[in-house]
């Protein structure tokens, strides 16, 4: 199936390692143009030149806080120097901090808004005028199936990604007429290093013998009997990201092996 993507540009964010990078594989060997961004450098740069080698894919790399509104500045700027434009916008960051309500401070809430929701909008903010004038976008944000199901001890995700959820589905709604898409991809228990470390969390509070334990826990839990990889969220949001799917705006999608209850 030819997507339509050849030629367009793409930010993807938190893109060195984990579902950032399998949607940053999925998108190059589709030929979009792309911008990778994470904090940790050498393995920001590593990513690129895996990416370069498997899809001889045109690739930027800014290593970079986006968190910060400077970091969202450099790494939007750097698309606009290095292809003019900005078609394809995914966010993506890493999870904040596992907890309950009393472990954490008036500090892990403010740094979890600036992660999960100040940077996607200040990313969308930048790139939706260009999309505008060029009457064609995509912004594709990754989020949790938290948003449907809250997962027990991730009290910053669970409240805060609600929070871009509704967001993303208003911002849908303004700018459909103008040959824009909103959606929204929602993994599931993914085999990421953030998985690793939830699973480490909950092992060393008592809430389970070992790591294997928790995922053998996670995957008794999933109908599909197993963890997703991140080439099945990468799929997705390629698909999103494409021609085809013009006429999807204001979804948002679990991609999580039935793991949620919920009728929609």
């Amino acid at each position: 199936m030819d997507l339509g993507l050849k030629g367009r540009a793409a930010i993807v964010g938190g893109s060195s390692r984990g579902i950032g990078r399998g949607i940053a594989k999925e998108l190059a060997a589709e030929g979009v143009d792309l911008v990778l961004c994470a904090r940790d450098a050498s393995v920001l740069d590593a990513a690129r030149e895996d990416l370069r080698t498997a899809t001889g894919a045109r690739i930027e790399a800014v290593s970079t806080d986006t968190s910060e509104p400077e970091g969202v500045d450099r790494v939007i700027d750097a698309a606009l120097a290095a292809f003019g434009k900005v078609d394809i916008l995914v966010t993506n960051t890493g999870g904040p901090p596992a907890g309950k309500f009393d472990d954490l401070s008036a500090e892990n809430w403010e740094q979890a808004v600036r992660q999960l929701l100040e940077s996607p909008v200040g990313f969308t903010r930048g790139v939706l005028p260009g999309m505008k004038e060029r009457g064609w976008g995509r912004i594709i944000n990754v989020t949790s199936v938290a948003v449907k199901q809250p997962i027990d001890g991730l009290m910053l995700s669970n409240s805060i990604r609600a929070g871009l959820t509704g967001f993303a589905r208003t911002l849908a709604n303004e700018v459909a007429a103008d040959g824009i898409t909103v959606n929204n991809v929602l993994p599931g228990y993914t085999r990421t290093e953030r998985l690793v470390e939830l699973a480490e969390h909950l092992a060393s509070t008592g809430n389970a013998e070992s790591l294997e334990a928790v995922f053998g826990t996670w995957e008794e839990e999933i109908p599909a009997g197993r963890l997703a990889d991140p080439s099945e969220l990468g799929a997705l949001v390629a698909f999103l990201a494409s021609e085809r799917a013009a006429y999807i705006t204001g979804t948002s999608i679990a991609v999580d092996g039935g793991w949620t209850r919920g009728l929609l």
